[in-house]
């Protein structure tokens, strides 16, 4: 599939991974949280082995521009815990991703996917605290790393908070991590330009993502926004277990 579509075949994988894309985007643009959730589970199903690069090079243009756009929101010390965390915590995660073989990786993306999103569904509101962003930052290491999915660990860690502090100081929390990862997975061979050409033949869809998101994140009922994006996720999980 990474061949197909780096020389411009499978036109209508192309066309559903734009639309899932797009409205992935726009959700976590809007949210602050969701794109790997919807992302992750349809890859999964149309070709592991472009998990987790392409998501995790789908998102930094994403994540770059949600914290530009409310960089004055950042919580700079909850980012700034975090962020040591998921660095010191990522190689463990290329260790995980070593020790799936790729026709399972579909079941792991599936079952965290599910295991993350039940989680943000149920834990009751809390006030985090230092190890609170240091848990966050190194399980989302693990599973980021892996699977390309870790929004969830941040997203418990802020979502009783304003909107806009959530949307920021995740997507910074994001690019430290993603690009971290991204320069462990392709210095240990574990990721390369396949895996990333498709994500740059879909960065109009992005684009396109977050500009509605520009137009409507101050409008969108962020909560049940989340909550739909949660439902999507589990059962789009379980889908993907299923199918493997």
């Amino acid at each position: 599939m990474i061949e197909g579509l780096s020389q411009g075949l499978g036109g209508g994988v192309i066309v559903l991974l734009a639309a899932v894309v797009t409205l992935a985007a726009f959700v976590q643009g809007t949210s602050g949280l969701g794109f790997a959730l919807i992302v992750a589970p349809v890859v999964g199903l149309v070709d592991p082995g472009l998990l987790p690069v392409f998501l995790l090079a789908s998102m930094i243009p994403l994540n770059l521009y949600v914290a530009w756009r409310e960089r004055r929101s950042i919580d700079v010390r909850g980012a700034g815990w975090i962020s040591a965390a998921r660095l010191a915590a990522t190689p463990l995660g290329l260790v995980l991703l070593w020790a799936v073989p790729e026709r399972h990786l579909g079941v792991v993306v599936g079952a965290a996917t599910v295991l993350a999103a039940l989680a943000s569904l149920l834990v009751p509101a809390f006030t985090p605290g230092r190890a609170a962003y240091v848990g966050a930052g190194a399980v989302t290491a693990l599973t980021e790393t892996a699977t390309g999915v870790g929004g969830p660990p941040l997203a418990l860690v802020y979502q009783h908070r304003p909107p806009a502090e959530l949307r920021s100081t995740v997507a910074v929390c994001f690019l430290v991590g993603e690009v971290a990862s991204l320069g462990l997975l392709f210095a240990t061979g574990q990721g390369g330009p396949g895996q990333v050409w498709p994500a740059l033949l879909l960065l109009p869809a992005v684009a396109l993502g977050v500009r509605l998101s520009r137009l409507a994140h101050h409008r969108v009922d962020a909560a049940r926004l989340r909550f739909m994006v949660l439902v999507f996720a589990t059962v789009s999980g379980a889908v993907l277990i299923a199918g493997f």
